[in-house]
């Protein structure tokens, strides 16, 4: 598992909070004439699993070797 900083700790326990709300908002009872289902549970889960892969680094930007060779060229 990669360093985690602590805002990054705090992003990823929001994550699991909302990815929670999902899992609860899908499974709890629905009424008989609810034609639509749980389309804010799925909302809930895209948001919350964007922000686990973001908190554990998976959106990081890791240039590639000739990048970084340009980079350190150009003096950046």
């Amino acid at each position: 598992m990669p360093h985690l900083s602590s805002g990054r700790m705090v992003e990823l326990a929001a994550a699991v909070l909302i990815l929670a709300a999902g899992v609860w908002l899908y499974r709890r009872p629905k009424p008989a004439d609810d034609s639509y289902g749980s389309q804010g549970a799925v909302i809930l889960f895209v948001v919350g699993a964007i922000m686990a892969i973001h908190a554990l680094g998976g959106l990081d930007y890791h240039p590639t070797a000739a990048e970084a060779e340009y980079l350190q060229e150009r003096g950046r």
